[in-house]
């Protein structure tokens, strides 16, 4: 494994314990804050998850404003932007199912799999269906670039 490789793991593996860190400190793998954020109409709102968002916001904007003045990452070749950015009927309807699953179960992809070291059966209940969900997906539907990345990340093509 050379340097560059290593580096990027090392990375990587830092801005997941960050992240981890970050969602369990602010209490965001609990479900029952996120519902709360989402049920405006019983008067018990809990606005914590927006300062979460708010806070995460205020931590990327500055690095996409360097991502316009650099001509590549320092660890990449080039930067993995998403290329298509028309709203169509497939991003409104995957919208809507996911927000549908989180509004039922109070996880996202990020707390859920961060929430797994708590060992807690619904936790991984979601998890695993979360990933059958996008593995069916991949199966059926997906139509990711020959060779390209799929909705699973798996690489098409490569028998990965």
């Amino acid at each position: 494994m050379n340097r560059l490789v290593l580096l990027r793991l090392l990375v990587t593996l830092a801005s997941g314990l960050i992240f981890g860190f970050g969602l369990s400190l602010s209490g965001m793998i609990d479900p029952a804050r996120v519902l709360g954020f989402l049920d405006i109409a019983s008067g018990n709102w809990d606005p914590s998850l927006a300062f979460v968002l708010g806070g995460a916001v205020a931590v990327a904007l500055p690095g996409m404003m360097l991502q316009r003045r650099l001509a590549r990452p320092l660890l990449e070749e080039r930067f993995h932007l998403a290329e298509k950015t028309r709203i169509d009927r497939r991003l409104v309807l995957g919208s809507a199912i996911f927000g549908g699953g989180w509004g039922l179960a109070g996880f996202c992809p990020g707390p859920a799999v961060t929430g797994l070291g708590m060992g807690i059966a619904p936790i991984a209940l979601f998890v695993v269906a979360m990933a059958a969900g996008m593995i069916a997906y991949d199966r059926l539907l997906g139509r990711g670039p020959e060779g390209g990345i799929s909705a699973t990340g798996l690489e098409r093509g490569s028998g990965a």
